[in-house]
């Protein structure tokens, strides 16, 4: 992950850099998501937000969160079509996602190997490969 020390003063700037307009409401949905530098869910990201400014709506975080995802200010990383996940980290990286707890990890792309990838169709190229290992706790062993 990012080793930078993000602020709320320094969240204008970076949302700048990406060409995003730097509202109140997007400075404080930034700094939710970078001073953590977790993986949150959009009602993760709104009860932060709203701990400081109950003002922001769920409808706002959401909106916010796809204009820094198409921007590409993070990631969005679907586990499953009801759990989705907002990553600050844009680097190449792969996941763990704990199926029992909900937790998301990230992993190095230097840990894969890829091969075999099937031909790309006439007129398209990669945009990025996504890998999600699914992990849950071993089952308790029986007593004897």
């Amino acid at each position: 992950m990012d080793t930078k020390i993000y602020t709320r003063d320094n969240m204008a700037d970076l949302l700048r850099r990406h060409g995003i307009n730097p509202t109140h409401q997007r400075i404080e949905i930034a700094y939710a998501m970078f001073a953590k530098q977790e993986h949150l869910s959009a009602d993760q990201i709104l009860a932060i937000v709203n701990t400081r400014h109950s003002e922001t709506s769920k409808a706002t975080v959401y909106n916010t969160l796809n204009l820094f995802v198409e921007k590409k200010l993070i990631r969005e990383v679907i586990v499953d079509p009801s759990k989705v996940f907002y990553d600050p980290n844009t680097h190449e990286h792969h996941h763990f996602y704990n199926v029992v707890s909900g937790h998301l990890t990230d992993i190095d792309a230097a840990d894969f190997k890829i091969t075999g990838l099937p031909k790309l169709p006439d007129g398209v190229v990669t945009e990025g490969i996504d890998i999600i290992v699914r992990i849950r706790p071993r089952a308790a062993s029986a007593a004897a």
